[in-house]
């Protein structure tokens, strides 16, 4: 009931004190009801959830009981941010229909032959009406990170304080935190990886490549060398990017013994699937620590969904980094954009709740100076930030290092202050959450 806001906040325990109303909700309730203003799709012991996040939605607010310092709630808080984080809100991959499955494989198999118009043109008929869909809010969805924060006021009206104590985001009291990422699709992507190097180190930018071991180009020691001893970082991008790896369970169990092998032999953490494919309910086959396949609104991807949250989360043992931006391809070639206007939007919204703002950029979509200027517009843009906003950009590895240090972490008293001990609470800092009007604002020692 409690496990997810006390992995988000790292706060005592004594300040996450919330029991379910008649816990035991059941199927029955199942679908989407709004708490307080904000999206939820779970079970309520209050009323019945509606089909759609665009239906009429009940709010259960009204269920909500007070005891001493203990909040009960009409629903398995827990459960509710899993279902959002973990998109069971949508039909899985696995689960979609015959003509679907058709559809992409037959688009994967053509997809050599294809020119990037072709692509172009084909892609936007399938992603036709994306500006329509209501859920996820496009052009970045915050509905888990709000229903933490709301949740956050009725703790601190319950045991009636000013302020919550709880362990900062990220290190070193930075902000926010930035990554660059780069999937390397085609040979012609991988040749241009020294180029992208230079471009990325020109802003003094650390970034991740993402290589396809079982297809499309081969990965030599050579390039795994190049790559990793300028300070670059290297991970596995799907097997063999054909938009089949989660097609099939049996299958799906061969590839991932073989992608955990590469993750061995590229000396990777990390893992991106193709095209974002996911399911996440198969990812205990995965042996890679952290996994940047969930988009946090996938309108503009191939299979819809998103994790509607702009925070790392575990998945298991896998910690995930989402997508939390638009992808290059995406705003170039479907959105038919060549400036950063979007990509600003959504970093000013990440940014300003202390957010992972996460960039996919391809080596093989800059082929052309329009391309090229427009990330060189981001980077400069991201190393501004770095200056002047105190955001934190690392490698994603170094991301995964210091969430799983805090995800350990202990706060304890101290005189009339708090400490935080274990791994790493050297770079760590105590923040608190208050309540100011209607909204929680944070703040830091």
């Amino acid at each position: 009931m409690n496990k997810a806001f006390l992995d988000y906040y790292r706060c005592p325990e004594r300040y996450a004190d919330f029991q379910a109303l008649n816990d035991g909700a059941d199927g029955r309730h199942l679908g989407y009801f709004r708490f307080g203003g904000h999206l939820c799709y779970g079970a309520s012991t209050v009323a019945e959830g509606a089909a759609a996040a665009s239906d009429s939605l009940p709010d259960v607010l009204s269920g909500v009981e007070i005891g001493g310092s203990t909040c009960f709630l009409p629903f398995n808080l827990t459960d509710v941010i899993t279902n959002l984080r973990q998109e069971r809100y949508v039909t899985r991959i696995g689960r979609a229909s015959a003509f679907k499955r058709l559809t992409r494989s037959a688009y994967y198999l053509a997809r050599p032959c294809l020119t990037v118009p072709v692509r172009r043109h084909l892609q936007r008929l399938w992603l036709k009406g994306w500006d329509s869909k209501p859920f996820p809010r496009w052009p970045v969805d915050r509905t888990v990170d709000q229903l933490f924060e709301f949740v956050m006021t009725l703790s601190l009206k319950a045991r009636k304080t000013l302020r919550i104590p709880f362990i900062w985001f990220w290190p070193e009291g930075k902000k926010s935190c930035a990554i660059v990422t780069h999937d390397v699709e085609t040979g012609a992507g991988l040749k241009f990886c020294d180029t992208l190097m230079d471009i990325d180190d020109s802003f003094g930018i650390k970034s991740s490549f993402q290589l396809i071991p079982g297809a499309r180009y081969t990965v030599s020691t050579d390039t795994l060398e190049a790559i990793r001893g300028r300070g670059f970082e290297i991970n596995v991008h799907d097997f063999k990017h054909d938009g089949r790896l989660f097609e099939e369970l049996t299958q799906f169990q061969e590839q991932a013994r073989q992608i955990n092998a590469h993750t061995e032999k590229f000396d990777s953490k990390g893992f991106r699937s193709g095209s974002l494919y996911r399911n996440l309910d198969w990812y205990g086959a995965f042996r890679f620590s952290y996994d940047m396949s969930v988009p946090n609104v996938g309108h503009l991807d191939p299979q819809p969904g998103g994790c509607c949250t702009v925070m790392p989360f575990y998945i298991g043992e896998i910690l995930e980094l989402p997508l939390t931006t638009i992808q290059d391809y995406s705003l170039f070639n479907i959105l038919n954009v060549y400036s950063i206007a979007l990509w600003e939007q959504q970093i000013d919204v990440i940014r300003r709740h202390h957010g992972l703002i996460s960039f996919n950029v391809h080596p093989d979509y800059l082929k052309t100076p329009r391309e090229r200027g427009t990330y060189e517009a981001l980077l400069r843009s991201l190393a501004s930030l770095r200056s002047e906003a105190d955001v934190w950009i690392p490698l994603p590895k170094e991301v995964d290092t210091w969430w799983r240090q805090r995800s350990q972490m202990s706060m304890v008293p101290d005189g009339g202050n708090w400490r935080i001990e274990g791994a790493g609470a050297e770079h760590a800092t105590v923040a608190y959450a208050s309540l100011v009007g209607n909204d929680i604002v944070y703040s830091t020692d």
